[in-house]
């Protein structure tokens, strides 16, 4: 399906200025979540802007949660299982668990597909579970740098969106995050032209799946964005907010981000 690249139906922009998320990955300690959390929270207070939400680590996730309580900052976890009963699971944590205290919860992130072998279906059975709980989902798609570089990165992205939301109701709310593997934690980034170009190639899938509603899908870049590069990329058509990663670590850093990203007409 071709869609014009100028958007005309309601758009997730239509109904909020956007999306920044804070992926704090294996950082901070019980104590300094709750000082980070507190920090953004004062600073963005009173604000008008895009939707925050901030993911820290498992063990901080429910002092952070009271900590944002009436804010305007929502509480997201960085993985969860695919399970969706109770059982033998040792050290693992379902979307049920997780159901009381995030509002959103980040799926198939590189460093999970990478680190820990996540195959696109299982993927798949985790958007399942975390819809079924309630939990808006963030599925993260991406290709390699050799991918980029073989001319492949199209069909890489159709290929895990196509497995990833495999039997999936996509009147449900969820969240798409464009994450070049080669752009995360290394400083290089995406040019706004590759991540728009991905992003309406994103855009076009979505589409045949869902039509018209898949503007409404907030597409979110992430891969080194910070305070000085995120007004370029969500000034792009089909760019609707970003997922931060190093970026979110520092409170002055994360909060003038989301005041740039504020700032940034299209």
């Amino acid at each position: 399906m071709e869609l014009e690249k100028s958007k005309q139906r309601l758009t997730y922009d239509d109904i909020t200025m956007g999306l920044i998320v804070g992926n704090w990955k294996m950082n901070t300690t019980v104590t300094s979540a709750i000082m980070l959390a507190n920090a953004v929270k004062v600073q963005i207070e009173g604000q008008f802007g895009p939707e925050v939400v901030v993911c820290p680590p498992y063990v901080s996730l429910y002092s952070v949660s009271e900590t944002l309580r009436g804010s305007r900052i929502s509480v997201g976890a960085q993985n969860m299982h695919s399970e969706t009963n109770n059982g033998a699971f040792t050290g693992e944590i379902s979307a049920e668990m997780l159901a009381q205290i995030c509002q959103y919860v980040i799926v198939g992130h590189s460093e999970r597909r990478t680190y820990f072998s996540e195959t696109d279906l299982f993927i798949n059975l985790k958007l399942l579970a975390a819809l079924s709980a309630g939990i808006t989902p963030i599925l993260c798609v991406g290709e390699k740098r050799e991918d980029r570089d073989s001319g492949r990165a199209h069909d890489i992205v159709s290929s895990q969106l196509d497995a990833n939301l495999n039997g999936m109701d996509l009147d449900s709310k969820i969240v798409v995050a464009y994450e070049p593997v080669w752009a995360i934690g290394t400083g290089q980034s995406a040019s706004p032209e590759i991540a728009q170009d991905m992003m309406f190639h994103i855009r076009e899938i979505l589409a045949d799946l869902v039509g018209n509603q898949s503007e409404a899908i907030p597409l979110l870049y992430g891969g080194s964005v910070n305070e000085d590069n995120i007004g370029v990329y969500v000034s792009q058509a089909d760019i609707d907010g970003a997922l931060v990663g190093g970026a979110s670590l520092n409170a002055g850093a994360f909060c003038r981000l989301i005041a740039n990203a504020s700032r940034t007409e299209r």
